[in-house]
């Protein structure tokens, strides 16, 4: 049996932070659930996930700038972004950053799972266009 992929989810609104750990719960182990970028940073160096889930619009450190830092450092943890955001610039931008899944708020319940295991594997996912 393969093992489960180790998450890290990354969001600052709480409602929305805890839909997606209940999502990842059903068939990842979430290592950790953090509101911030600086939080974000410190939970990854720690805990080592094999994804982070992250919210790109975060006051302070932008979900992209804790993208761009984990890169710079030399993390292997795929980044699976979730936003409310569907423009293709912001897919471009996380693309840039380093992400391979980009998941809209809206297709959370649908996408995120199947984003995270296939950035687990090393493959892209993008939320369909509605």
């Amino acid at each position: 049996m393969v093992n489960p992929p180790r998450v890290l989810v990354v969001e600052d609104n709480a409602a929305m932070l805890a839909r997606a750990t209940t999502v990842l719960e059903t068939d990842c182990v979430v290592v950790g659930a953090v509101t911030d970028g600086p939080a974000a940073l410190q939970a990854a160096d720690a805990l080592r996930p094999d994804v982070i889930v992250l919210d790109i619009s975060m006051p302070g450190l932008s979900g992209l700038d804790v993208a761009f830092y984990l890169r710079r450092v030399g993390s292997s943890a795929a980044i699976v972004f979730l936003t409310m955001h569907e423009g293709e610039e912001f897919v471009l931008a996380a693309t840039a950053a380093g992400g391979l899944g980009y998941v809209v708020k809206s297709r959370l319940m649908f996408d995120l799972l199947n984003a995270v295991r296939e950035a687990n594997n090393g493959r892209a996912f993008v939320s369909p266009k509605r």
